[in-house]
């Protein structure tokens, strides 16, 4: 008999998220899931792997289809906690990483920052398809796991997707798709290719950096979409103008899409 799919899930808002357990909801019956996540908010965290790991990996519970689920915690970043699943946990190869679902877009050119990214990178760089899942909510819970948060539409698409890829791969030279859901979204709501956009779209207002710095106040930022040079083939443009599901083919290679010949002869041409 053919074994079922390995699917790993993981966050960067903590394995007491009800976004964690809505994408294990989602596709408990597609394959095996195998449930690891950090042990507290690690928002920002990117594909970070800290040195600051000083407590044992711990095994808990995840509520699961009115049962429990085994899962696996700790100290680590989310990058740290595909690592872990894949090289420790995981007794076959995985099929599959989930990373959400996500408290907040990320969308723009700061998805480099986001740990829901940084954990999907993280499984490309093993050669193993992920999705990066995330809706849109209000910024008081960005950082809060409120239960008031519905996450059934974004967990409809993550589904939907993790079905996709599960049966057919990912296309060639793609690592990661990168799926933002919005808020008025519904599961009628069109989803659309797209690229991530060079727009900041978070923004940071005037005078908060310093006051940080101070000691003075927390971090605060706000959405900021620049229609008038916005890419229309971009993750914002479709997410935020368009207010599709946004969903950007990502790659781990970061070369820029120039021949490297051009590069030679653009810089053997300057003085």
């Amino acid at each position: 008999m053919q074994k079922r799919p390995l699917i790993l899930i993981t966050n960067d808002d903590g394995i007491q998220s009800p976004g964690l357990r809505a994408a294990a909801r989602a596709v408990a019956d597609l394959g095996d899931l195998l449930i690891v996540a950090p042990n507290k908010q690690q928002t920002g965290a990117s594909r970070s792997y800290p040195f600051n790991n000083n407590q044992p990996l711990e095994q808990t519970t995840v509520a699961l289809n009115g049962s429990t689920h085994p899962a696996h915690t700790g100290n680590m970043s989310p990058a740290q906690s595909v690592t872990v699943g894949v090289l420790y946990l995981a007794r076959r190869p995985v099929d599959l990483v989930i990373s959400g679902i996500n408290y907040g877009e990320n969308v723009g050119s700061g998805v480099t920052i986001s740990g829901t990214v940084g954990a999907a990178i993280e499984a490309g760089c093993y050669g193993i398809p992920a999705l990066a899942v995330s809706l849109q909510t209000p910024h008081e819970h960005h950082f809060s796991n409120s239960d008031v948060v519905d996450f059934s539409v974004a967990a409809h698409f993550t589904r939907q997707f993790a079905q996709k890829v599960l049966q057919n791969g990912l296309p060639a030279n793609v690592d990661l798709l990168k799926i933002d859901v919005p808020a008025s979204a519904t599961v009628e709501t069109p989803w659309q290719f797209g690229r991530v956009s060079r727009q900041r779209y978070y923004e940071t207002p005037p005078g908060n950096f310093e006051k940080v710095l101070k000691g003075e106040s927390k971090l605060a930022y706000h959405v900021n979409v620049q229609r008038d040079s916005l890419e229309p083939d971009s993750d914002v443009k479709i997410f935020s103008v368009d207010r599709h599901v946004s969903v950007v083919p990502m790659t781990v290679d970061l070369t820029a899409p120039v021949t490297l010949a051009d590069v030679s002869r653009f810089y053997n041409h300057k003085k």
